[in-house]
């Protein structure tokens, strides 16, 4: 095999641009999807009738879990679109559908002004929402695991989940600064509207990044008929498909775990103050986005399939000691020390998700083949999971749900020993 030739400087700096014009995106895709989930406390009684805060709650909840249930179709049809059209198409598409979502949420009329039209609307545009978001994922995952550098694209790669949990920690962070602005009434009575004008302005310039990136996408899409199709990628790449399905439905469960339910864990379970639960999360999940070029970069020296089979490893033997552990702690910085531990575990996988999925398939079914595994595996076990271990907690089982992680921890690292030595398919490629 001939030495594939250096980059030019230009060439180096051009494709870092496109890094970060396609993380960029991701990053307010993510954001306006978490804005939702931190701003729903003040404006669920705008929307549903105001009988009983718990109901609101759950109606609110009811619409986010809604948002999940649509990514694998967002992850078909962008996939869909980026293997036929081309990746920036798709990304171009999905971001301004999350912003026209971000702008109407913004621009609602309340329950009390239009009836039930109001929590109807919110639905659909939280729906859009959930359709663009499940389909930035895949495209995301292989435009910029085409275009990273040879030899570090595990680094490069990893800044799709820094970009990830930078929306998660920009969601947070703008309603603590309203909270501090603002009083509690101004916040219910409009004040929830601000982050969403927000998410939709930042939306608008993501867009303008994204339309100076390059296409990776050949011409080989339009000349190929099964290019972007069911067929294509089951006739072919079954098994990448359900191999890819097996590892995100374990990841997905112990990310949402340790990031989005954790809140709730050391509010309910812990009795932390709900002011230090936020602040112990707060910096944890900062850490924990840091953590991602590290742990990139280290699957660029130790490979992709090593990184996995630690992740699947660990998580089978850390969850339940270190959930006990977390359910006994009265120290705020022992629970952060805790989750710190057990994000960093969650690291060997974040951060190369991206491009293990996309080193799996070859161009003309990659997009679809990453975005859609991914959405599946994510909808049904990442979404759940909040509600699984909630369902558990008030049946007096609450020590199962971390048995059932663990459970998962252990079928991905049974995947993951089934992953190639040697990546495949993007060696090939440009």
């Amino acid at each position: 095999m001939s030495e594939p030739r250096a980059y030019t400087a230009a060439e180096k700096r051009h494709r870092i641009f496109s890094i970060i014009g396609a993380s960029s995106g991701n990053l307010v895709e993510w954001f306006d999807f978490y804005v939702y989930a931190f701003s729903a406390i003040y404006f669920a009684g705008a929307f549903f009738p105001k009988s009983n805060p718990t109901v609101q709650l759950l109606n609110t909840a009811g619409v986010f879990a809604a948002g999940f249930l649509m990514r694998p179709i967002g992850g078909w049809l962008f996939g869909r679109i980026a293997d036929r059209v081309g990746r920036k198409t798709s990304m171009l598409i999905s971001v301004s559908m999350m912003c026209a979502g971000s702008l109407v949420i913004a621009c609602l009329p309340t329950y009390a002004q239009i009836g039930a039209w109001a929590p109807f609307l919110l639905l659909m545009a939280r729906l859009f929402q959930g359709l663009s978001v499940g389909g930035e994922y895949g495209t995301t995952a292989t435009y910029m695991s085409e275009v990273a550098l040879r030899g570090q694209r595990g680094f490069y790669s990893s800044f799709q989940y820094v970009t990830l949990i930078g929306g998660q920690l920009l969601a947070v962070l703008v309603i603590v600064v309203l909270e501090q602005l603002l009083s509690e009434a101004e916040l219910r009575a409009w004040g929830w509207r601000i982050p969403f004008v927000i998410g939709a302005v930042t939306a608008v310039i993501a867009m303008f990044l994204r339309r100076a990136l390059t296409e990776t996408h050949g011409a080989q899409g339009d000349k190929n008929k099964e290019a972007g199709t069911m067929a294509g990628l089951f006739r072919h790449h079954k098994a990448a498909f359900f191999t890819v399905l097996g590892y995100t439905a374990g990841g997905s469960l112990i990310f949402y775990t340790f990031t989005t339910y954790m809140q709730k864990f050391l509010v309910n379970t812990v009795h932390l103050p709900i002011k230090t639960a936020s602040y112990v999360m707060t910096c944890a999940l900062f850490v924990y986005m840091c953590m991602q070029p590290v742990f990139g970069a280290l699957s660029d020296r130790i490979g992709r399939r090593t990184n996995m089979l630690l992740f699947g490893a660990l998580g089978a033997l850390f969850t339940v000691p270190i959930l006990t552990a977390l359910q006994h702690v009265t120290n705020p910085y022992l629970a952060f020390a805790l989750i710190v531990a057990a994000l960093a575990i969650v690291s060997f996988y974040t951060s190369v998700s991206g491009i293990v999925k996309a080193e799996m398939f070859p161009p003309e079914v990659r997009a679809l083949g990453v975005g859609l595994a991914y959405a599946v595996g994510n909808a049904i076990f990442g979404g759940s999971a909040e509600y699984v271990a909630l369902a558990l907690k008030s049946q007096g089982h609450e020590s199962s749900f971390y048995w059932y992680v663990t459970v998962m921890m252990v079928v991905a690292f049974l995947v993951a020993l089934r992953l190639p030595r040697q990546a495949s398919y993007l060696h090939h490629d440009h």
